[in-house]
Parts: structure tokens; C-alpha cells; sequence
């Protein structure tokens, strides 16, 4: 029987029945794989891959395109920008600043060691691959750009799924754990900023336009710490005394709308909108914190349920591993040991080196091996960018699978007895969630 409905209301309908199924899926696998262990976020991305051409579309019938036809991707794509928008904003607005100034020199020697040490072998693998991975969607892709993009790709360290990995394994009393934390910590500064300036060098097309972005990147984050912060400040404590009278609930619908307008500052500006998001967060005030946590945490959680799903899928959609071909997976071998040397190596000398004992130095560099949704925000921004090809994008995240599901089994199974954290906290406030519990789920 034919539909009566118009072309573009099944195109809206087949956006919600995809939606449907990628909640579905999200949730089943999602709580599956912690079963075994593993931060939810695994399964919510195999979700993303399963509905994808990797294993749905192989099946007969061409499921993946008739559960997503090509004309309710774009609208799936704007979803999951959303959700993303959103996600971006929770991780600035949880940031643990506090843990910069926890035991300051061993967390930022561990950080700055994994991130160059990665960063380093990262784009000097870009050298080798670049010459078959050179063109993405018929452009030439830049040497420069993409050795950089690698480099900053495989310094990431995920602060929310290693807070959850850390959880997990009942290790949170531990020396380990809090350098990890406050590494990571460091870590996420430093990879952001990583990008932010990939993103400016493949944004410019010369010299002059560099020169440009570079000035209205600080022009912008003058004005994001000197005029919006304290705005932000006196816009919450006054909607936070007014909410009596029913005005708290405003204070949601202004704060998204200034997260969605500080992205747009950053893509006008040629860096990527994400950095808008995070900044916005980065300068949002966390007092009163009874009033944020009821009026924005919770709501932004709720909502984060259903749209950041919707991102996995954007990404499975062009995730095509039947599409790899032998001296892919060659090349994904040479991916994943530079990705797990450098973090691993990175992080494992100079904890040597502030007398830190060999096995827990080793769970230090496993932990900051872990890579997990922070990791396809950065190479969905790749792809955006132009910088990967469908090939490189497959590959690397399959690599940060891979390197997040590795952590929390390889762990030394003694470590919940080492050396307690004394007097580092193992990243909890009084009355706030644990670290990075950025979100709905922290093991994102």
C-alpha cells in the first residue's frame, strides 16, 4: 500500500524511525558491554558502526540506506551537531580546574611528556601514510594539515571515560588515579588547543589568513573571559534569586542559545564550533550550584540522552570496515602501536622519574591511553575539515575503540591496593558529581 503522506513528511518520519532504532541500539549494547566492564560509550559507538554500512548494510536489501535514505542524513547530521553542541558545553562547564593545582608538577610533566611524545609520533606517521590517504572527497589534503591532525589525534586522552574506567575498578583512593586525573586534566587543555590550531592552519588558505584567525581567536577569548564570564555570572545570580517567581527556567533556553552563538563565533572566525561550545562551558560560573544542578545539569542531561546517540550513528554512517583493504589493515597496526607507544611511553618515563613504582607507572600510562567519545569529536571534526579520507577516518576510530577497550582489562589487577592518593582527591567536589561526569554518562 502506497503512503499518502508527502515526500517531505516521510523524510521527517524516517528521521524519527532512525532515531528510534539508533536509541534502541544505543542502549542495548550500551548496557551490555558494561556487563563486561566496559564504558558504555563502547557499545553506543559499535551501535553506531552496527547500523552502518560496516555490518547492516552488508546484509541484503541495503537496510543501512533504507533506515537512513541520503535525503534525512543532513537532518540527522543537524540533530547530532546539536547534541553535540550541548555535550561540548557540559565538558567546559565540568572541567576540574581544580585539579591543575593538585600536585602540579608530576601531572603536568606526565601530561606534556604523553602529549609531545604522541603528538610527535603521531604526525611523523602522517609522514609515511600521507602519500595514500593525500585526497579526501576529491581535494588535495595539505602534508602539513594532515601530519598535524594526526599528531593532535593521537594526543587525546578522554577525562570522562577514564574518570569512569577509574570508577570502575575501584581504584579512585589511589596515587594512580589522582595523577591520572589531573594529567588528563592538563591533557584535554592541551589536545584542544592542539586542534584549535590545526583547525585554524587548514581553515587558512595563507600566511595572511592565519595571521587573521590567530587575532580574532584571541579577540574572542578576550572577550569570552573579560565581558561574557562575569556576564554570565551576574545573569545567574540574578535568575537565581528571581526563581522563585518562575524566571529560573529562562536560564536554560538563554545558556543554550549562547552556547549555539559562541559556536558560531568560533566557525566564523575558521576554527571549528566545537571550541566555541567549550569555551562557553569553560566561563560558565558553577555557584549556585544547588540551582545550576536543577535548572541546567539535569535538563542538559535529559537531552543529552537522546541527541548525543544520534552523533554515533552520523559517525557509524561513515565508518566502513568491509571497505579496508589489506594494507589498510596495515596501516591500522602502525596506527595503533604509535597511538598506544606514545601515551604509553609518554606517560610512563617521567612517572619513573617522580619515583613512581614501574606497575603503577604502567596503569598510569594505560589510563591515559583511553580515548573514548572525545576522540570521534575530534576526528568527525577531521573529516569536516577535509582532512581524512573515508579510509584514515575508519581506521582511526577503530583505533580509539580499540585503545579505550584496552584500558580498564589491562589494568594490574593489585592496583586498588597501592599507595593511597593522601592528600589528592581523586577528582570529587562537595556536592558535585565525580570528574567528568560531563553529560548523562561519564564513560563518555
Amino acid at each position: 500500500m502506497k503512503s499518502l503522506a508527502s515526500s517531505a513528511d516521510l523524510t521527517i518520519a524516517m528521521v524519527f524511525v532512525g532515531i528510534a532504532a539508533i536509541l534502541i541500539a544505543g542502549t542495548a549494547l550500551g548496557q551490555l558491554i558494561r556487563r563486561f566492564r566496559q564504558p558504555a560509550v563502547i557499545g553506543e559507538i559499535g551501535a553506531g558502526i552496527i547500523l552502518g554500512p560496516s555490518v547492516l548494510g552488508l546484509l541484503p536489501g541495503d537496510l543501512t540506506h533504507k533506515l537512513f535514505p541520503a535525503n534525512a542524513r543532513p537532518m540527522l547530521s543537524a540533530i547530532a551537531q546539536v547534541g553535540l553542541m550541548l555535550f561540548m558545553f557540559m565538558i567546559g562547564w565540568e572541567f576540574e580546574k581544580s585539579l591543575l593545582r593538585e600536585r602540579r608538577a608530576a601531572a603536568a610533566a606526565i601530561s606534556l611528556n604523553s602529549v609531545a611524545v604522541a603528538f610527535g609520533l603521531g604526525a611523523a606517521l602522517g609522514l609515511l601514510l600521507y602519500s595514500r590517504h593525500d585526497q579526501a572527497g576529491g581535494h588535495h589534503i595539505r602534508m602539513l594539515a594532515f601530519c598535524l591532525f594526526l599528531g593532535a589525534a593521537m594526543s587525546i586522552t578522554a577525562f570522562p571515560v577514564l574518570a569512569r574506567i577509574i570508577t570502575d575498578n575501584r581504584i579512585m583512593h589511589t596515587r594512580v588515579a589522582s595523577l591520572a586525573l589531573a594529567s588528563a586534566a592538563i591533557d584535554d587543555v592541551l589536545a584542544w588547543c592542539l586542534l584549535a590550531t590545526v583547525s585554524a592552519i587548514v581553515t587558512a588558505r595563507n600566511l595572511s589568513d592565519l595571521l587573521q584567525i590567530a587575532a580574532l581567536a584571541a579577540v574572542y577569548v578576550m572577550v569570552m573571559f573579560m565581558v561574557v564570564r562575569p556576564a554570565l555570572e551576574v545573569l545567574v545570580r540574578r535568575l537565581a534569586r528571581e526563581g522563585r517567581d518562575g524566571v529560573a527556567p529562562y536560564l536554560l533556553a538563554i545558556l543554550v542559545a549562547g552556547v549555539f552563538l559562541s559556536a558560531y563565533c568560533t566557525t566564523w572566525i575558521g576554527i571549528h564550533a566545537i571550541f566555541g561550545a567549550f569555551l562557553f562551558g569553560f566561563v560558565m560560573p558553577r555557584e549556585p550550584a544547588e540551582v545550576l544542578a536543577t535548572e541546567l545539569r539535569r535538563p542538559l542531561d535529559s537531552i543529552s540522552v537522546v541527541l548525543l546517540p544520534v552523533f554515533f550513528i552520523v559517525t557509524g554512517l561513515s565508518v566502513n570496515i568491509g571497505a579496508l583493504s589489506a594494507r589498510n589493515y596495515l596501516e591500522l597496526a602502525a596506527i595503533l602501536v604509535v597511538a598506544c607507544a606514545g601515551k604509553l611511553l609518554g606517560a610512563l618515563l617521567p612517572a619513573r622519574a617522580f619515583g613512581i613504582p614501574g606497575r603503577e607507572a604502567w596503569a598510569l600510562g594505560l589510563l591515559m591511553n583511553t580515548r573514548g567519545l572525545t576522540e570521534l569529536i575530534i576526528l568527525n571534526a577531521g573529516l569536516t575539515l577535509g582532512v581524512l579520507d573515508q579510509p584514515m577516518f575508519t581506521m582511526m576510530v577503530l583505533m580509539g575503540l580499540i585503545t579505550t577497550a584496552a584500558a580498564g582489562p589491562l589494568l594490574p589487577r593489585e592496583l586498588g591496593r597501592a599507595e593511597p592518593a593522601g592528600e589528592v582527591r581523586s577528582g570529587r567536589r562537595p556536592g558535585v558529581e565525580p570528574a567528568g561526569a560531563a553529560v548523562s554518562d561519564p564513560a563518555r
